[in-house]
């Protein structure tokens, strides 16, 4: 397994992407040695808003939520680098979707994230959501890099 070089808070997280509750969906992220691979943690709480409505009486996490997850983990490991200040990163894509097992109140999603391609404005990653070292979701995503609008 490769070395944590560094690891983004929920505060660096937000100062780095501009998600926030109720969508703002990973808690930590784990830069991974070699800059191009991050592991991301959710804490799936039975306080979820989703959980109302999906389902009553058997909640489980919306695959879509997991893959945004997936996608934000990338985003933060992505626009963390200092030469991406001012960026934005915007679905552009998504691939090869699957899910495999539910997600549920009291797991831990772990999202690990490879770049797969990079470089002017446009790339692309491999997501894997994992609870307890099992794949419960896999997804590949491609994403647009836009300058942030100056306010």
């Amino acid at each position: 397994m490769e070395n944590i070089v560094k690891t983004l808070t929920i505060n660096d997280i937000m100062k780095t992407i501009p998600h926030r509750y109720p969508i703002l969906l990973v808690d930590r992220v784990a830069m991974l040695e070699g800059g191009d691979k991050a592991i991301g943690t959710k804490c799936v709480s039975a306080n979820e808003p989703f959980f109302q409505g999906h389902f009553p009486g058997y909640p489980i996490m919306p695959g879509v939520l997991i893959v945004e997850a997936m996608a934000q983990t990338g985003c933060a490991l992505f626009l963390a680098k200092p030469e991406m200040a001012g960026k934005l990163a915007f679905f552009m894509g998504i691939d090869d979707v699957k899910f495999r097992k539910p997600v549920i109140p009291g797991d831990v999603l772990e999202l690990h994230v490879e770049v797969l391609r990079s470089g002017g404005r446009v790339g692309k990653a491999r997501g894997e959501g994992k609870v307890n070292g099992n794949t419960v979701a896999e997804a590949t995503f491609t994403f647009a890099i836009v300058d942030r609008e100056k306010q």
